[in-house]
């Protein structure tokens, strides 16, 4: 078990985003007093230097590496380049000085998409690296496999204490409703939402739908990775999800009556309510 209590140092990297943000909600009711958060104008997290700096000032304790560039198949496919890059920069800088400065233990967070594209249903931990990734978001696969793995490699060699969760589709306040780089869901919500308000009758969803997910609440992964941070110190990574999945066509269909019983819409934009969690 770590010790960690309400006045460690705990840095938030990625504070912003939709899972680091999450985070720092379940610490801030925990009543943790010592939350250390930095934005992009604070330090670039793809500059070495930067972030070897801000951990010599800040000196945090413990770490949740929650910063990442995210996106849906869209995003993944236009910009390989800096799904790759950026993410495999960041983690590595990260890791890399949390070690040097003396941090008691790093939380890596990854992403189902780490596994194979045809892995065994269920998808068990042990699936990683047995098959082909998924070609749509291969680059930012890539990038997260090689977080475990430097995660892994620092406990090996050093035997410093680093943990990698994965967990599955996530959703939440916070979340990127912007239809050119969002995931799914909030793309869902967010066509909905504006069908309505145009008084349009149909909207356009891709594919086939057959594809199935399993979506899991940015809420409910906080409360995991808070108790892993506390319970869990092995080299193995963790899923976290709910375990269940469900088809892109019933996702579909249930978003559309789900969101047709909120009544009146007063929210307006590109960042529309979402489900609460455990919903």
């Amino acid at each position: 078990m770590t010790a960690i209590d309400r006045q460690s140092r705990v840095w938030v990297a990625g504070h912003r985003g939709l899972v680091g943000s999450a985070i720092l909600r379940r610490l801030q009711a925990a009543g943790h007093t010592q939350l250390l958060t930095a934005g992009r104008p604070d330090v670039d997290l793809r500059d070495a230097q930067a972030v070897d700096r801000w951990f010599a000032q800040h000196r945090p304790e413990y770490v949740f590496l929650a910063a990442a560039k995210v996106g849906g198949i869209l995003a993944n496919s236009t910009y390989p380049v800096d799904f790759l890059q950026d993410n495999l920069l960041i983690q590595t800088h990260v890791i890399q000085s949390a070690y040097r400065h003396g941090v008691k233990k790093l939380a890596f967070l990854g992403s189902s998409c780490i596994y194979p594209k045809f892995a065994d249903q269920p998808i068990q931990e042990t699936a990683l690296l047995t098959g082909a990734l998924e070609p749509t978001n291969e680059w930012y696969a890539i990038a997260k496999i090689a977080g475990i793995k430097l995660c892994q490699a620092y406990r090996q060699q050093y035997g410093w204490s680093a943990i990698s969760l994965m967990p599955t589709n996530l959703y939440g306040p916070g979340d990127n409703f912007d239809l050119h780089n969002s995931h799914v869901l909030p793309a869902l919500i967010r066509k909905f939402h504006e069908a309505n308000l145009a008084g349009r009758p149909a909207v356009e969803c891709w594919g086939t739908g057959t594809p199935r997910r399993e979506f899991l609440h940015a809420d409910d992964l906080a409360d995991a990775a808070v108790f892993l941070m506390q319970h869990y110190d092995s080299p193995e990574i963790v899923n976290v999800g709910v375990g269940e999945d469900i088809a892109i066509a019933d996702l579909a269909a249930s978003s559309k009556t789900w969101w047709a019983t909120l009544g009146p819409w007063s929210t307006t934009g590109a960042n529309p309510t979402v489900p609460p969690a455990n919903s």
